[in-house]
C-alpha cells in the first residue's frame, strides 16, 4: 500500500465527492417531487394521468440507469435536445428515483386508514384540506423507511455517471487506475469515500425512523 500515492489522491477524491453528492442531491430532491406528484395523481384515479403515470413508472423500473442516461446524453442530441453530462445526471437519476419513489408514496397513502377521511370530514374539512393536512402527512411518515431506502439506491447508482464522462468518484478511480496503476490504493480510496457519502445517509434513516417510532408508539 504506498500511502504516499493515497495522499496525493485525496483532493482529487474530494472534488469527485463533491461533484457525486451534488448530483446526488438535485437527483433525490427531483426524485422525491416527480414520485410524490406521481403517488398523488394515482392515488386520486385520474383516469388518463393514471395509465400514463403506470406507463412511465413500469418503463423506468425495469430498465437500467445506465440504458436510460445513454438515451438521455448520447441519443437526444441526435432529435436536437443538447444536455450537459450533469443536467443528465440529475435528471436521469430523478426519473429513475421517481419511479421508485412513486411506489413507496403510493403504498403510504394506500396505508392511510378510511376512518381518518371520515373524522377529518365531521370536523368540517374539505376534501384538499384532509388531503394536505391528516392524509399527505401519515402517508410520508409511513413511507420514510422506502424514502431512506430509495436514497441510498440512488446515491450508489450514481456510480455509472462514469460512463457520460461526468468526474465521480468512480471515473476518478478508474482514471488514476489507468494512469499509475495503483489499484489497491485507488479502489481503497474508492470505498472509504462511498462509505463517507452513504453512512451518514443510512444513520440519519436509523435516527429518523426511530424517532417515528417513539412519536407513534410513545416509547
Amino acid at each position: 500500500m504506498d500511502i504516499d500515492a493515497i495522499i496525493s489522491y485525496l483532493p482529487l477524491y474530494k472534488d469527485a465527492l463533491i461533484l457525486t453528492v451534488k448530483i446526488g442531491i438535485q437527483g433525490v430532491i427531483l426524485a422525491f417531487l416527480l414520485g410524490l406528484i406521481c403517488a398523488v395523481i394515482m392515488h386520486l384515479r385520474i383516469p388518463a394521468l393514471r395509465q400514463l403515470i403506470a406507463f412511465y413508472i413500469e418503463l423506468f423500473r425495469n430498465t437500467p440507469l445506465l440504458v436510460q442516461l445513454f438515451f438521455l446524453y448520447f441519443a437526444l442530441p441526435k432529435v436536437g435536445l443538447q444536455i450537459s453530462p450533469q443536467i443528465c445526471g440529475t435528471l436521469g437519476l430523478g426519473l429513475l428515483g421517481g419511479a421508485y419513489m412513486a411506489e413507496t408514496f403510493r403504498s403510504g397513502l394506500t396505508s392511510v386508514a378510511p376512518i381518518q377521511y371520515e373524522s377529518a370530514q365531521s370536523l368540517g374539512m374539505n376534501r384538499i384540506q384532509t388531503f394536505r393536512y391528516v392524509i399527505l402527512p401519515q402517508a410520508i411518515s409511513s413511507s420514510v423507511p422506502g424514502i431512506m431506502a430509495n436514497v441510498i439506491f440512488l446515491l450508489k447508482e450514481t456510480s455509472v455517471f462514469s460512463t457520460i464522462s461526468l468526474m465521480d468518484l468512480m471515473f476518478t478511480a478508474k482514471d488514476l487506475i489507468g494512469m499509475y496503476a495503483k489499484t489497491i490504493e485507488c479502489l481503497t480510496l474508492l470505498v472509504v469515500f462511498y462509505l463517507i457519502m452513504l453512512l451518514p445517509v443510512s444513520v440519519l434513516g436509523s435516527l429518523i425512523e426511530r424517532r417515528l417510532r417513539y412519536a407513534e408508539f410513545g416509547n
